[in-house]
């Protein structure tokens, strides 16, 4: 039986990227800000598995090739594009909204998203973004599965699935706790009126990138 050591040097630094990557603030990070002041803790860790399971989604078409077909792909990549900038506006409206209508305090909420929902708008969020896939294409790149056994290839999207999972979900805690969430509680017209910026923001520069 083929053992896991050769594959460990390429798997460090699939892992090391990822981790970096996950690490930095981004559209991610400010839909977590949002769910996490807005909707708690619960709901901001159901959307980081949707971003992890988005994440995984990628890594599998990555390895079967066909993000590497679709980057090949012109008009596939521009239809990538509208969707991930469309999707971004769709969020960025829905904080404009909250900054004009500042919802009640977290505490006195009683309308909570949804799992479902929660899920699919982490999952929607990163299987969206043409910058996601290049991300995954460079790691791709690395070779780190290549001529492994299905059980290591099970094992490299696992990992990377709880890594992304472990470094999303360290931002939704610290997010939710309690004293951001008191500070959130006075400013929120105007935190949600700077995501709703940054959404916009990112939808423009995605719209507008080369592909």
């Amino acid at each position: 039986m083929e053992t896991l050591l050769p594959f460990l040097p390429a798997f460090a630094v699939a892992f090391g990227i990822l981790f970096v990557g996950a690490s930095s603030p981004g559209p991610a990070v400010a839909m977590l800000m949002g769910l996490s002041l807005g909707q708690g803790r619960r709901t901001a860790l159901i959307a980081c598995t949707g971003i992890a399971t988005g994440s995984a989604t990628i890594n599998i078409l990555t390895i079967l090739g066909v993000g590497l077909i679709l980057s090949q792909m012109a008009w596939a990549m521009i239809l990538l594009k509208i969707l991930g900038a469309a999707y971004l506006a769709w969020l960025a409206l829905g904080a404009f909204r909250k900054a004009i209508h500042p919802p009640p305090p977290p505490v006195a909420m009683e309308r909570v998203m949804p799992a479902h929902r929660a899920f699919a708008t982490g999952y929607l969020l990163q299987v969206t973004n043409p910058k996601a896939i290049a991300f995954w294409l460079a790691i791709a790149a690395l070779g780190a599965t290549e001529g492994a056994p299905l059980w290591v290839i099970a094992l490299f999207v696992a990992g990377l699935w709880l890594t992304s999972f472990v470094c999303h979900a360290a931002w939704a805690v610290a997010l939710s706790a309690a004293p951001v969430r008191s500070a959130y509680g006075y400013a929120r017209g105007w935190i949600e009126g700077a995501l709703g910026a940054f959404f916009l923001f990112a939808a423009v520069k995605l719209v507008t990138a080369r592909v």
